[in-house]
């Protein structure tokens, strides 16, 4: 972890991380990124978003990397949408979920051929939708739902609500579902090789690229496997305390170019 390593493949989370609050990317951000880029080095985001929502984003700023979405459940290619690499949520445990929300009377989605899919509608989707600039489709029983694997599933609730259900939701469910907090109100659920790290280690290995050149940088829990997994791991001033704790190094906050800080200091400043 010192300014002396050639770092080869950088991976930012979107929300809270390279986009600022009203959810754009900064000139200064996207200059620092092209800058680099320039230089060699593989940008990629790494986003719990789909791909759908995540894509959109990737092309305004000129990504070269095909985009790690759905928390690490889903790598493809930009251009021709081609998936490198895919984890979902076994069907089963998709519908001990279905059935434990429908009983207490929770707020669950889920995405399947990256499409979002919501049991109620409502406020909670409404805004869902509307952050992510996605369509998405109603359909209350699990059983009408169409065919496809569930990438993964979302409880949108009160923060003190989700750490209640978390320890109880993680007995219920097989060893093959990750659980994780991506916004203090959102619970996700995904496959246990699903997760950010698991996508960075891949697509590093994909491009023949040590671990030790890697960047990942975010400011949420659902970010920690990633952070721990590369050679630098950066935390967002605005992170999580606990995420700011274990990271390699902790930038700016998202409203203060904190990516193109990292961009500077640990690639851009290389004389190389």
């Amino acid at each position: 972890m010192t300014a002396r390593t050639q770092y080869r493949l950088v991976a930012a989370d979107l929300d809270d991380t390279l986009l600022t609050d009203d959810l754009t990317v900064t000139e200064r951000t996207k200059q620092a990124m092209a800058a680099a880029i320039a230089r060699g080095v593989r940008l990629t985001i790494a986003t719990g978003r789909m791909f759908a929502s995540a894509r959109q984003i990737a092309e305004q700023v000129g990504l070269n990397v095909p985009i790690i979405t759905y928390q690490g459940s889903l790598i493809r290619n930009l251009l021709d949408g081609e998936t490198l690499y895919e984890r979902s949520v076994p069907l089963e445990d998709a519908r001990k979920l279905y059935d434990y929300t429908r009983e207490h009377g929770l707020y669950l989605q889920t995405f399947i051929n990256d499409r979002l899919y919501a049991f109620d509608e409502g406020d909670k989707l409404f805004a869902y939708a509307k952050q992510s600039a996605i369509p998405y489709f109603v359909e209350p029983v699990f059983d009408r739902l169409p065919e496809g694997r569930h990438t993964k599933l979302i409880i949108i609730d009160e923060p003190e609500k989700l750490d209640e259900l978390l320890p109880i939701l993680q007995a219920r469910l097989s060893d093959e579902v990750h659980l994780t907090k991506s916004k203090p109100n959102f619970l996700e659920f995904v496959h246990r090789e699903g997760t950010k790290g698991h996508a960075l280690r891949f697509l590093a290995a994909h491009y023949g690229i040590p671990m030790e050149q890697t960047i990942a940088i975010g400011d949420a829990w659902n970010d920690r496997e990633m952070i721990e997994a590369a050679g630098l791991g950066v935390a967002m001033a605005n992170g999580v305390p606990a995420l700011r704790e274990l990271a390699d190094y902790v930038t700016l906050s998202n409203n203060e170019d904190g990516v193109a800080h990292v961009l500077e200091q640990f690639i851009l400043s290389r004389n190389d």
